[in-house]
């Protein structure tokens, strides 16, 4: 009777090894954004993830087509922004840029903070930022330079506006302001002030000190940069 080999009776070195099993880990479950939030604040979320609980609809992809959240934030009208959202979703980022202004310029009124140039720096990057154009606005302030109202006061194009003094003066004493900071922006990006700014500035003062109304300051906003005239010792 012929022998059969079994399992059992090949030789090892003559055996066909077995693949190894990989064993998988399983993925971990994510945790729940409510739940991130309560644990460790809002610091802990991504940017799509914050885009998310204002409704807007955008995951990581495609938030990273779009130049990422500073630029979704600056300019959410843009054609690329208009091709990804949807207009109810573009009135939501315009909405969080409204709240982020109003809180910004309460705080302002509260805290009394033309004491802290840090916070009116802050205030008025915001307020000029995501703007294609050259906009001009004035903080007028009382005798204790706490703010009183803070106005677009001129509107130009990419490289200029035209700002006449004499509706500075005539908007401070309309607010019976003591005293007033201004700022513009530069859509260039270029904080640095030009000859014309100097220029202007000088007259400015000198147009504000007939009416004995102080300018404190001149703020020149460009891309994450901004740069005072005060701290400049240009004013």
């Amino acid at each position: 009777m012929p022998h059969t080999a079994t399992a059992a009776t090949v030789p090892a070195a003559t055996r066909t090894p077995r693949p190894a099993r990989r064993r998988t880990r399983p993925k971990p479950v994510p945790e729940p954004v409510l739940a991130r939030i309560e644990r460790a604040g809002p610091a802990a979320l991504e940017d799509h993830e914050l885009l998310a609980l204002l409704g807007v609809r955008l995951d990581a992809a495609a938030l990273a087509a779009a130049g990422g959240l500073r630029e979704l934030l600056d300019d959410p009208d843009d054609l690329l922004r208009t091709v990804l959202l949807p207009a109810a979703d573009r009135a939501r980022v315009h909405a969080f840029h409204e709240l982020h202004a109003r809180w910004m310029q309460a705080r302002l009124r509260r805290d009394g903070a033309l004491t802290s140039p840090s916070h009116t720096r802050r205030y008025l990057e915001a307020r000029l930022r995501g703007y294609r154009n050259e906009v001009f606005v004035a903080v007028f302030l009382d005798s204790r330079h706490r703010p009183i109202a803070c106005e677009e006061l001129f509107q130009g194009t990419v490289d200029g506006a035209s700002v006449h003094p004499r509706v500075v003066v005539r908007r401070a004493l309309g607010h019976n302001a003591s005293a007033l900071v201004v700022a513009h922006g530069h859509p260039s990006g270029v904080a640095e002030p030009s000859a014309t700014d100097r220029v202007l500035t000088k007259r400015l003062a000198e147009a504000l000190a007939l009416v004995d109304v102080r300018l404190i300051d001149h703020f020149v906003v460009g891309d994450g940069e901004v740069v005072s005239f005060a701290e400049r010792g240009l004013l």
